[in-house]
């Protein structure tokens, strides 16, 4: 099965429409207010209201406890995906019975797979430890502890992913998706079109081996 693609901290439409042409089967827009790929849920949806059928749309959250907080801005965005990053975590289950659900986890050192959240979202994402930052670091991990992951439900790889590393974490892992966001941008929240079609032929490329 094709390794599916995230595009995530979008921020404009064009970059949207772009990577969804490229065939991503979700985009993500990161409501964290201090991130600098961060966009306001309103400003989101015009972007979703433009999209092509059957591309997720994902509201993403970090370090948020308020479970309505989070039903709220992203049925305001008009996304049908709620991704959440901790350190601290809103109730799963609430989120569970209104979205489709993708936890976060940041992989730093003394990871253990079998350590991961027990309430089983839909996917885990895995990302690189960052003390100071939440997702978007631009940072890879041992991709060793993602195929150790795999067992205990799919796995969307992120983390420092390039078109020039990418199909080598595609070949390593074999996840059910890859995730991107500095990787293919020429400067926070704005994507390059040449990086990202890069991305995509590196991606299909591993999935023909």
């Amino acid at each position: 099965m094709p390794t599916r693609i995230k595009i995530c901290g979008l921020t404009r439409l064009e970059d949207a429409q772009r990577a969804a042409d490229l065939g991503a089967a979700a985009l993500g827009f990161n409501f964290y207010p201090l991130s600098p790929r961060h966009i306001e849920p309103a400003a989101a949806r015009a972007i979703v209201q433009r999209l092509p059928p059957f591309v997720a749309a994902v509201g993403v959250f970090a370090n948020e406890t308020d479970a309505g907080h989070v039903i709220s801005q992203a049925r305001e965005a008009g996304a049908t995906t709620v991704q959440v990053h901790g350190p601290r975590f809103p109730a799963l289950h609430e989120l569970l019975s209104a979205f489709t659900l993708v936890v976060a986890v940041a992989v730093g050192e003394g990871f253990k797979p079998e350590e991961l959240p027990k309430i089983k979202p839909s996917a885990y994402l895995l990302d690189a430890f960052d003390p100071d930052r939440l997702g978007g670091t631009g940072r890879t991990f041992d991709w060793s502890v993602a195929r150790e992951a795999k067992q205990y439900g799919p796995i969307i790889l992120a983390g420092g992913l390039t078109p020039e590393n990418v199909a080598r974490a595609v070949r390593d892992v074999r996840p059910f998706a890859v995730d991107v966001a500095s990787g293919v941008e020429s400067a926070p929240g704005i994507k390059d079109a040449v990086k990202l079609r890069a991305f995509f032929a590196a991606v299909a490329e591993a999935d023909k081996e």
